[in-house]
């Protein structure tokens, strides 16, 4: 059995108290931005299989770029879940994706340079709402290491 240092409630161990998923309490607004990260990955992951599939697709039929969706399904889990090292990476691995949509709506033509431009605004949207949601965690944490001192 792991022992409970007092500041904690009992039938807590230390190592749940040190895991990503210990949320401290959340400022008002926290959960709806949480909400907005998990609506934009959603709606990127959606984008990006419809784009390569059926609306703009490199090649007639379909094209293999379709499994960059794939990459997107590696955070998926964790922001559903709120998990604060998640969204931690996945706030700078959404930065692969906002470049793609910048350099392909910047030279390609057509519906495809629109859905770059919509991919671009779901990938700031989740940048955005994911690094203010985790803002206060991060600010909690920094006051603990300096008390800890």
């Amino acid at each position: 059995m792991t022992a409970t240092p007092p500041d904690l409630p009992q039938g807590v161990n230390t190592r749940d108290a040190h895991t990503p998923r210990q949320t401290p309490s959340r400022p008002d607004g926290a959960q709806g931005l949480r909400l907005v990260s998990i609506a934009s990955l959603l709606a990127l992951i959606a984008l990006s299989v419809a784009w390569e599939l059926w609306l703009a697709p490199l090649r007639p039929g379909g094209s293999w770029l379709v499994l960059k969706a794939l990459l997107l399904l590696l955070p998926l889990r964790g922001v559903l879940r709120g998990n604060l090292y998640t969204l931690q990476w996945s706030s700078m691995f959404i930065l692969l994706f906002l470049a793609e949509g910048v350099v392909r709506g910047m030279s390609d033509t057509g519906p495809s340079a629109s859905l770059a431009w919509i991919e671009t605004a779901l990938s700031v949207v989740f940048f955005f709402s994911t690094i203010f949601y985790l803002r206060p965690f991060k600010r909690a944490a920094k006051a603990r290491a300096a008390t800890a001192r």
